[in-house]
């Protein structure tokens, strides 16, 4: 056999293996987090807190009159004793400040800060911290309906361990009316969910949901705040406060419920933004392969980097397995690992097993999360598509975008609502 011939077949097992390994590591730690879950925190009422420091639930909202008097409405009913909300307007063009401005008169909770340009999420996040005494920043965006019981869930992290400086918790998708919004409601459970309580059971999260997250301020101001030049901030809050020592916890039973893009046009400019945030986190955070200090973010930073040579092998064997059909390559033993055929078949079948397992862990949030499953066999041809694609683009966009710029939202497709 010749070089070519084995580096082709090992490229081929590399296809193959990478995400059978990768499913089966995290079934493996999302068990081992969910039986310690059931056993020291049951999903019933939250436990008594000994302590409850003030939250600030920061609010960031850039074009967001239709969904910010609901989600404020929902900020407000937290069941907490020592709360404020702040509803950051980041320079938005429509009615959002006389949205804001309407529901300040009437809850005394509420403040509104109106910024008169617009900033991006960091900026609108740092500016909403800066006007608060709270320790515990609860971060949520501009349409998400918060859990009446997620700021205990939270804080109970913040009072255990001093040094927790973001505890992020658990979204529930919203938008079920088109096949797109039905597969994303499988998707946090049985892709995002089972990451983080495997990542939490293995060591450190790679990302926090920049949905819903709780920070503890002094840290949060440590690290110099968000990066406002970052495409996901999420992503690189999370590595800051890590690179720092600072531990990150999840939280399932903190729930929050949000809108997704239920448009291909949507959802690819989703999914692109979140493959050039991770591409910029790669980039900066390169060198902690080189500082044994930082040993413990190597397995996420590997994985980050294997995942992208994954996609590009991927997008290499696909050509090559569509080029063969019309020019002979005999060199080459030409089959797509992902059809479904023998080991397509395998990938398949545990694909399956991810999703039943998934959505068995999460029934306890949402009962009826099993009637889902049948969407499930759509993910692969759909979204696996969509996410080895957006990596593909990421990584020469984000380096010919260079660095400094700052990194300003647009309102996303939130899909069409369906009320909870």
């Amino acid at each position: 056999m010749s070089v070519v011939q084995q580096l082709w077949h090992s490229a081929l097992h590399f296809i193959f293996y990478y995400p059978l390994f990768m499913s089966y590591l995290w079934m493996i730690g999302a068990l081992i987090f969910y039986w310690k879950e059931r056993k020291e925190a049951p999903f019933q009422q939250p436990p008594a807190l000994a302590y409850y420091p003030a939250v600030a639930v920061l609010v960031p909202c850039f074009n967001e009159g239709d969904n910010a008097e609901e989600t404020l409405s929902h900020a407000l009913a937290l069941d907490y004793p020592d709360f404020e909300v702040i509803a950051i307007n980041d320079g938005s063009s429509d009615n959002t400040a006389e949205v804001l401005n309407r529901l300040a008169e009437k809850h005394e909770r509420l403040r509104v800060v109106h910024l008169a340009q617009n900033q991006g999420k960091a900026m609108a996040l740092q500016a909403g911290s800066l006007l608060t005494k709270a320790e515990i920043l609860l971060g949520i965006d501009g349409d998400a309906l918060l859990d009446k019981h997620a700021a205990t869930w939270m804080v109970r992290h913040f009072n255990e361990d001093a040094t927790v400086a973001a505890v992020t918790g658990n979204p529930r998708i919203r938008t079920r009316s088109t096949l797109i919004g039905r597969i994303q409601v499988g998707e946090f459970s049985s892709i995002v969910g089972m990451i983080k309580r495997a990542q939490r059971s293995f060591g450190r999260l790679f990302t926090v949901s920049g949905v819903i997250t709780a920070f503890r301020k002094s840290a949060v101001h440590d690290v110099g705040y968000w990066s406002p030049d970052m495409l996901t901030e999420d992503i690189d809050i999370t590595w800051k406060l890590q690179r720092a020592g600072w531990d990150i916890r999840f939280e399932p039973n903190s729930l929050v419920w949000i809108l997704m893009p239920e448009t291909f046009r949507g959802l690819w400019k989703q999914r692109l933004r979140w493959a050039m945030g991770g591409a910029q986190v790669l980039i900066k955070n390169m060198d902690v392969l080189f500082k044994p200090g930082l040993n413990y973010l190597w397995p996420l930073l590997l994985e980050l980097i294997l995942t992208l040579v994954w996609s590009y092998l991927m997008l290499i064997m696909t050509v090559i397995w569509l080029v063969h059909f019309i020019v002979p390559m005999g060199i080459f033993t030409v089959s797509s690992p992902l059809l479904p055929y023998g080991t397509g078949m395998l990938l398949g079948a545990t694909c399956l097993i991810q999703f039943a397992l998934s959505k068995w862990m999460d029934s306890r949030y949402e009962p009826a999360l099993a009637k889902n499953y049948f969407w499930m066999i759509w993910y692969p041809f759909v979204f696996w598509l969509i996410t080895i694609t957006a990596s593909i683009v990421a990584f020469p966009k984000v380096l010919l975008r260079g660095t400094g710029q700052r990194a300003r939202w647009v309102s996303p497709d939130r899909g069409i609502r369906v009320q909870q």
